[in-house]
């Protein structure tokens, strides 16, 4: 027998909050759907609003007590360079995405091209520099 398991919540980390609910929400048009918390210590589920049931939490990356103070130095270095988080979106629409998103002043790390797996994407930087990649639904 199959086991009935979905995708609930995914995990991203962020930095200043206002601007990662302001790529999220207004860059990427995804719906906030819980924030709480205050100031940096904030925790904001996101997401897109025809998957109701699939979200984006966006955290803060070094609160859990047990982290270390070295570990907190490397998850803010591979955050500063962008290796820390990343997602994979899909869409339809690649070029009219690409210059939406484009266009709202973010870090483009690739215009749309064909991958050489199939796969025709793009990818940007959000702005705690967890890498987007969109690719495009055939």
């Amino acid at each position: 027998m199959a086991m009935d398991i979905t995708i609930h919540t995914s995990f991203l980390p962020h930095v200043d909050p206002e601007a990662s609910l302001a790529f999220y929400r207004d860059v990427l048009g995804f719906e906030v759907r819980n924030d709480v918390g205050q100031g940096t210590m904030r925790w904001i589920t996101v997401g897109p609003a025809n998957q109701p049931d699939t979200s984006i939490l966006l955290a803060p990356p070094t609160v859990d007590p047990g982290i270390t103070e070295e570990e907190r130095r490397v998850i803010t270095e591979m955050m500063a360079k962008g290796t820390y988080g990343w997602i994979l979106l899909a869409t339809r629409d690649l070029d009219g995405t690409f210059e939406k998103v484009q266009a709202s002043d973010v870090e483009v790390v690739q215009e749309p091209t064909e991958q050489p797996y199939g796969m025709r994407d793009c990818a940007f930087r959000d702005p705690a520099g967890n890498l987007v990649r969109i690719q495009e639904l055939r």
